[in-house]
């Protein structure tokens, strides 16, 4: 989360996660006796258990601060397992995932910033039994997989041309290239976010930059282009290095760790991402290209969900029904500021407007954080 915000930004942040509490404080998840209970607060990540079996794991995570949290899952290298963000003060919230045997950490954190509050955790035994597998869902995970190593494949090309632009020093060019260069990547971020070192390397705005971290990736150049008004020898290099970054994400693709519940849960991430940085405006503030970033976290969100779909109307039949509602409302809502290939300039967009868009991200949210309860399995 950035440092410094105007006050038009904090207004509508306030305002966002006052809806996303009202929300949630009505229709807390309610937990099964098995969940481990994770107690967050402004100060501590208290997790009940720290050893269990591995499989279908519930955590029940209570924020008793009074700031919104995340909680992350994080295997060896900071690799994300499983993430929950915008969990306000004064809501529990379910996590299903499905976590296979090793050393992992929990991590809380307070404000939704830095490294977090981290608990050790060991996960005993093997995989969830495959007695209980569901064919269907083994078959989504492979289309998903499939599709993910579809856009990564269709963001090299335009990402290259970005690159090339940037290098002969061809400003306007570049900026016409920036949005379509992220829309694979957009899609299918909560993969890429999986990989740990990936996405700080490309996507890092320069207030979320760690101690003595370099600067790199569209951001950096995107300030450069829009803030700047020049590109530097030094933007030069580092579009070189972003394209070597992306084709390090295209090429993992194929092993990444992908189940059922994470797709799950990477939907609704999307729509954590949209919530936490596109409605305010912080995601791409020098191009106000938000909204392009924003409906391609819609497409992946709704990707995962349609695919996840078969098994998951089965279980909760009113889920799938509110889910299909809430996704058409907002791809309409969307589909106003369409304009040709491109999406109007965030800049241009009014305070009710984003209340709009806010409205229609809880909307959505709240029934797809259930998502992931109703395709999970259990053993």
């Amino acid at each position: 989360m950035p440092a410094r915000r105007s006050t038009a930004a904090t207004l509508l942040t306030i305002a966002v996660a006052g809806a996303a509490l009202a929300g949630c404080s009505k229709k807390d998840d309610a937990a099964s006796a098995d969940a481990v209970k994770v107690t967050a607060s402004d100060s501590a990540c208290e997790v009940a258990k720290t050893s269990f079996p591995a499989g279908a794991v519930e955590l029940s995570v209570q924020n008793k601060g009074s700031k919104s949290t995340e909680v992350y899952v994080y295997a060896a290298g900071d690799k994300i397992v499983t993430e929950r963000e915008n969990i306000g003060p004064g809501t529990t919230v379910s996590i299903h995932a499905e976590i296979k045997a090793g050393e992992y950490e929990i991590a809380c954190k307070p404000g939704m910033t830095g490294d977090g509050i981290r608990q050790k955790i060991t996960v005993t035994g093997g995989a969830a039994p495959a007695a209980k597998a569901d064919p269907r869902l083994a078959a989504a995970v492979e289309a998903y997989r499939k599709y993910a190593q579809e856009q990564a494949d269709a963001t090299i090309p335009v990402v290259t041309q970005f690159a090339e632009a940037v290098k002969a020093g061809d400003t306007e060019k570049a900026k016409s290239l920036f949005a379509a260069s992220r829309v694979g990547w957009e899609r299918t971020e909560p993969i890429a976010e999986s990989f740990g070192d990936i996405d700080p390397k490309t996507d890092t705005r320069e207030d979320g930059l760690e101690a003595g971290q370099q600067w790199t990736g569209w951001h950096k150049i995107e300030k450069s282009l829009w803030a700047d008004g020049k590109i530097t020898d030094d933007d030069k290099k580092l579009a070189d290095q972003l394209v070597t970054d992306l084709k390090d994400w295209q090429s993992r693709i194929a092993k990444a760790e992908i189940t059922p519940t994470s797709m799950a849960n990477g939907a609704k991430e999307l729509l954590d991402e949209v919530s936490k940085n596109k409605i305010t405006g912080e995601e791409d503030r020098y191009s106000h290209t938000d909204l392009s970033d924003f409906a391609a976290n819609v497409d992946g969100a709704e990707k995962a969900y349609e695919l996840l779909k078969p098994v998951a109307s089965e279980k909760d039949a009113a889920l799938a029904k509110t889910l299909d509602t809430e996704f058409a409302a907002i791809k309409v809502l969307l589909g106003k500021y369409k304009q040709g290939e491109a999406y109007t300039s965030y800049d241009k967009i009014t305070e009710p407007e984003r209340k709009a868009f806010s409205d229609a991200v809880n909307s959505l949210g709240e029934p797809l954080s259930k998502l992931a309860a109703a395709v999970v399995v259990t053993g």
